[in-house]
């Protein structure tokens, strides 16, 4: 049953049905930097400017029948006659071809789309729906009501033209396939015309002028499609990248779960384990030091039964140490919050290290402000960061020295413990390793006894618990201070006493009487 419920919490800590494997997300990553690693001209961008093209041209498929039909009825309200109805049915014939590649190639998967193939076959529909403006470029109009009939059909043919120059921008190459025979009609029927008036040949010379200017416009029509698909690319590879970090997030998320989950289940089984002996040891070696059973002979003996007592309250001190910190970062130190006298724990404190100081010949100096309110705080709390602090000072403190351990008031209303020591300091880029678990100075190595590592991240964590600040600053040959400190919210306002209510004395008479 034991193992059945471990299991369960196992599975709502974490979720190992889970997959994280993501081969999508790679695969859209080598193809977007396939994208980004290619110029104007390669296999992907072709492709994807022949899509744009086909869409642009299924789009205005309604559009250039339009167009033609409103010529197609000017035309015969002209009086063009049957000329006119031939060159709509031409065009619009040639319009339907254009359309019908436009849509084979829109349907048509990108991945099995040959540029070379399509766009043979858009330059050939283009081609053939020219046909259709070079016979508009050939009518003349002998018996029509309309005066300057070449005039108007540049005019036409220039709008065409424009019409053209934004449509099939994403194709290079289709704008002159579409016009140049066109155009070059209209300028062989005006130069074969016996009467032609200056202002014909003028617009003969703009039309002409005006391929080339449209060219260029599409041209950098051309290049803004370009860059909309280099952008487009450079969009997913930055989504694929940001699936790929947040898959990898969540891998390590669930790694950090798993050996977090393995951490406690080791430091609870273990812990349980290590006590259960060490509860033998440290009874059964008091029991022999202390003769209470009767005296040993050996006097060897006796010292060892002091020695193993010792080294099991060392033993456990760690053990509750390495518990109390594992606690602490898995954020599940319970805190017992009461009024507590700051400076009368740490006086309290300072009596404990007292004979541990004298053995040093380190004389330990207090300075209290005595007018302190309480703090809401943990008491058992606050007596292990100032026996952590004094054990720390003493320790690396050299002999005949002094510590000297402060409470008092902060500049923003809170409290603090200051205990300050002229030991061997510690280097600046070292404070961020004695602040970490296990973590020591090399320095403090060579200098002080060992230790474990353990005793300021502990105070660290339970400031840090309280709301508080740690500060330690230390200068190397002069000595460490460590200050705690605690947020005015931890202090407690006294309260104004209760007002007695006095009986009048009358009514204390009528009593008497």
């Amino acid at each position: 049953m034991a193992l059945q419920g471990s299991t369960i919490a196992d599975k709502n800590i974490v979720d190992r049905t889970r997959v994280h494997r993501n081969s999508d997300v790679v695969r859209a990553i080598k193809k977007t930097r396939d994208k980004l690693s290619q110029q104007a001209g390669n296999p992907v961008y072709d492709r994807e400017l022949l899509k744009l093209h086909a869409r642009a041209i299924s789009n205005s498929t309604i559009a250039i029948p339009i167009l033609v039909l409103g010529i197609l009825a000017g035309g015969l309200f002209a009086g063009l006659g049957t000329s006119i109805i031939v060159w709509a049915m031409v065009t619009l014939c040639g319009y339907a071809g254009l359309a019908l590649v436009a849509r084979q190639v829109d349907e048509a998967d990108i991945s099995e789309l040959k540029p070379d193939q399509a766009r043979r076959g858009f330059l050939l529909a283009h081609l053939v729906s020219g046909i259709g403006w070079a016979y508009f470029a050939w009518l003349e109009c002998h018996e029509c009501t309309v005066d300057q009939f070449a005039v108007l059909q540049a005019v036409i043919l220039l709008l065409a033209v424009a019409a053209t120059a934004i449509i099939s921008s994403a194709l290079s190459g289709a704008l002159v396939t579409t016009f140049s025979i066109p155009i070059g009609v209209f300028a062989i029927s005006l130069a074969l015309k016996p009467d032609w008036i200056p202002v014909e040949i003028i617009m003969a010379a703009l039309l002409i002028t005006s391929l080339p200017f449209f060219s260029s416009v599409a041209g950098q029509l051309h290049q803004s499609s370009l860059m909309l698909l280099s952008f487009r690319s450079e969009k997913d590879a930055l989504i694929a990248e940001l699936e790929t970090a947040n898959a990898m997030s969540d891998e390590a998320r669930r790694r950090a779960e798993e050996a977090n989950l393995a951490k406690s289940r080791f430091l609870a089984t273990m812990s349980h384990e290590l006590r259960t002996p060490l509860n033998a040891i440290l009874g059964f070696s008091e029991v022999m030091a202390n003769e209470v059973l009767g005296r040993l002979e050996n006097d060897t003996y006796r010292e060892y039964a002091h020695d193993i007592n010792n080294s099991g309250r060392h033993l456990l001190h760690l053990i509750n140490e390495i518990l109390d910190l594992s606690r602490i970062e898995a954020e599940r130190y319970q805190l017992t919050e009461e009024p507590v006298s700051l400076h009368a724990v740490v006086e309290e404190s300072c009596h404990l290290m007292e004979l541990r100081a004298r053995n040093k010949d380190i004389k330990l100096s207090q300075h209290f402000e005595r007018a302190l309110p309480r703090l809401f705080a943990d008491e058992r709390s606050l007596r292990q960061i100032t026996l952590n602090l004094l054990s720390n000072a003493i320790k690396f403190a050299p002999s005949g020295s002094e510590v000297l351990v402060r409470v008092g008031w902060t500049a923003g209303g809170g409290q603090y413990v200051s205990v300050k020591d002229n030991g061997p300091g510690i280097p600046d880029d070292e404070i961020p390793v004695v602040l970490s678990a296990f973590g020591q100075g090399t320095i403090a190595i060579k200098s002080a006894e060992q230790g474990t590592g353990l005793g300021l991240p502990i105070v660290h964590g339970l400031i840090k618990l309280h709301g508080g600040d740690f500060q330690l600053r230390s200068k190397l040959r002069e000595g460490t201070e460590a200050i705690a400190i605690f947020p005015p919210q931890r202090v407690m306002e006294e309260l104004p006493a209760l007002p007695v209510e006095q009986k009048p004395a009358t009514a204390s008479r009528r009593r008497v009487a």
